[in-house]
Formats: C-alpha cells, structure tokens, sequence
C-alpha cells in the first residue's frame, strides 16, 4: 500500500524507526507497537480509502481481530475526507471522527523570549520529568497506568534520539519541566514533530512556542532539514501558535478513535 498522506507517511517512518511493525494487507496497514500496547496510533489500523457504504463495521471488526486485547479503536484513513455518511456509520459504530491539519513550514519566525531554560532532553531526570508532565495533563487515567505507557513513549523516541534522528526540547522553570516538543528526521530533508505538551500553569507564557522554534531551528541548522513538518487538532489552540511561527495549511489527516476503560476519558 502506497500511503499519500504526509501525516500518516511521517507517523510510520517514525513509528518503524523506533521499534514499531508494520504489516502491508494490500488494501490496509495494520501497525503494532508490541512494547507499548496502549499507544493509541502506534497500535492502529490505516485505510487506503474509506470503505463501502455500509462496511464502517466491518473495519471495526477488523481492528478487534487484530488487537484483541486493546482498550481502544483507532482507524485512520489515507485521505483528506470521508463521505458524510461513512462519517456518521464510523460515529454510530462508536467511533470519534477527527480530522486534524498537517502543516509545515521550511523557516520560522522567532517567538517573543521567555524567562525559563530551553534545550535538549539529556538525562535519565529529564526524561523522567517528560513522563511525569505527560501524566499530569490526564489526571483521569490512573498513575501507574499512564506512566507505564509513558515511559514506554519515552523509550521509543530515545531510539529515535540513539539514531541521530533528532531531539526532544523542553522548556524548564526553576528546574521543572514545563513544556516539551520533539523534532524527528523521517526522510532526507523532512522532519515531524511529536507531542508538544505544556503544564496548564504554564500555558500562555510563550513557553510552547519557544520549544517548538527551538526543536525546528535544531533540525534546520544541524539535520539537513528543508521542511517542518507539525499536525493540529484543527479546532484547537495550538493550531494558531503554529501559524505565528510560520507553518502553513497543507492537508488534512483522518484519524477515528474509541477508548474505553480509564483511557476513555484521555483527550488527546
């Protein structure tokens, strides 16, 4: 399967890089991240069109016999949009329809500066500290459970950072980690970024976007990049701090999900 779209084409290449599987059906990828079954998309499903009129369930079948044993749904189809119809069969099969914006970006434009530390994730404590502040944004989720799959995120991107392929930044305040954002080679002259996170005591200080200048300017500068790659929920907030940095509108990205158990309430 020929995947077109830039954000599930950077997903996988990261995704392949730092451990994942992959498993090419012809008509479908199934992607499984055995180490860290609870990764929502690193354990996923990917369409290369929306289905028949009438099969939304079917995929939905389709993805229980691949993971049995996950708390979770996730489909996500190599297009820019679905039919209204097939959107409203995944949504009555219990599925969330998002569709988020790839945007990308070969320059930025400085943020204003900020009164905390910006620079790379070195030290087991750094990394610690990039869970814990991962954990504490979805208190709902039980400790142990969100930090098991956590750390088991931090494992991977450090195969990531072993490989050369880039960095995590974080924006630290009094020696806290406050902010954080990764910046990751998927292809010569291409990079994505994953997970920017911020505290919700510390939103709306410039601090997002200082790490997220500082992982691209490091990718430009010092990993041969031409293009930045970053997706958005495209209703959401980050999307305009995005755009203040210079990323533009090129696609959209269809992802579906269910949770259930104590991931049901995890939003995002």
């Amino acid at each position: 399967m020929n995947v077109s779209s830039l954000g599930f084409r950077t997903d996988l290449a990261l995704l392949t890089e730092s451990g994942s599987l992959v498993e090419d059906r012809g008509t479908h990828l199934v992607v499984r991240s055995p180490d860290n079954p609870s990764y929502f998309w690193g354990n996923f499903i990917l369409l290369a069109r929306a289905p028949v009129a009438g099969g939304e369930r079917e995929v939905v079948g389709a993805f229980r016999t691949e993971f049995p044993l996950a708390d979770h749904v996730s489909i996500g189809i190599d297009a820019a949009d679905i039919p209204e119809e097939s959107q409203a069969a995944f949504e009555a099969a219990g599925l969330t329809v998002d569709v988020a914006t790839v945007l990308t970006a070969s320059a930025l434009v400085p943020p204003r500066e900020v009164d905390a530390e910006v620079r790379a994730l070195t030290s087991e404590d750094d990394w610690e500290a990039r869970a814990r502040l991962s954990q504490q944004l979805y208190p709902s989720t039980s400790e142990e459970a969100f930090m098991t799959y956590a750390r088991q995120k931090n494992a991977q991107e450090r195969r990531l950072v072993d490989s050369g392929r880039g960095l995590r930044f974080g924006a630290f305040v009094d020696d806290t980690l406050v902010s954080t954002a990764g910046i990751f080679v998927t292809e010569p002259g291409l990079a994505r970024y994953q997970s920017v996170e911020t505290h919700p005591d510390h939103r709306r200080k410039g601090l997002a976007a200082a790490v997220v200048h500082a992982a691209g300017r490091h990718a430009l500068a010092d990993l041969g990049v031409r293009t930045l790659v970053i997706v958005a929920d495209t209703d959401g907030e980050a999307i305009g701090l995005y755009r203040r940095l210079g990323f533009a509108d090129v696609e959209r990205q269809l992802m579906m999900e269910q949770r259930s158990g104590e991931w049901a309430s995890l939003d995002g």
